[in-house]
């Protein structure tokens, strides 16, 4: 089934560098029950941004795209979900692209997305709440703090439960 950009919903997220994000997707492989598991390990920006205004969301994630360097995150922690876990991702920069895009956008997005902004991957969702506890308990006891970096702004099309990646947008490398 093929819809219209204008009657589509979009997903932005922050793509990975390669073994940041092979090290986060293995976690959700191992974890998130597989009938459940359509997607892979993603840190979203914005959950539902509307297809009627594509061309405009698309030109602002170009501009912030072109002008925001490749950037570390700091995976700090856990977070314990009630019915899953994820990790807890910190980083200064990663906040302020967040901020510049949902500035832009203010008008449009849902209330979801116009919430404070907790950068977080889930890792584990839609279990029950002890198997979630037990997966917690045992992840944090052990849990280092780690990096990953910044690399890409991701667009995907949501498919009703599935997404398809629409398009990327690189960061800028200053090598």
């Amino acid at each position: 089934m093929n819809q219209s950009n204008e009657a589509a919903v979009f997903i932005l997220t922050l793509g990975f560098d390669e073994v940041g994000f092979k090290r986060l997707d293995g976690m959700r492989r191992a974890h998130f029950p597989a009938k459940r598991n359509l997607i892979p390990a993603h840190l979203t920006l914005f959950h539902k941004l509307p297809g009627e205004n594509l061309e405009s969301f698309t030109q602002d994630i170009e501009e912030v795209a072109s002008t925001t360097s490749v950037f570390p995150i700091q995976v700090g922690g856990l977070r314990f979900l009630g019915y899953g876990t994820a990790y807890v991702l910190e980083s200064p920069k990663l906040i302020r692209l967040r901020a510049d895009l949902a500035t832009r956008w203010t008008s449009t997005l849902s209330p979801q997305d116009a919430q404070r902004f907790k950068p977080h991957v889930t890792i584990q969702n839609k279990v029950g709440a002890p198997v979630a506890r037990s997966l917690f308990d045992r992840l944090d006891a052990e849990f280092e703090p780690f990096t990953v970096e910044g690399r890409a702004l991701l667009l995907w099309r949501y498919l009703d439960g599935p997404w398809s990646l629409e398009r990327r947008f690189d960061l800028r490398t200053d090598d």
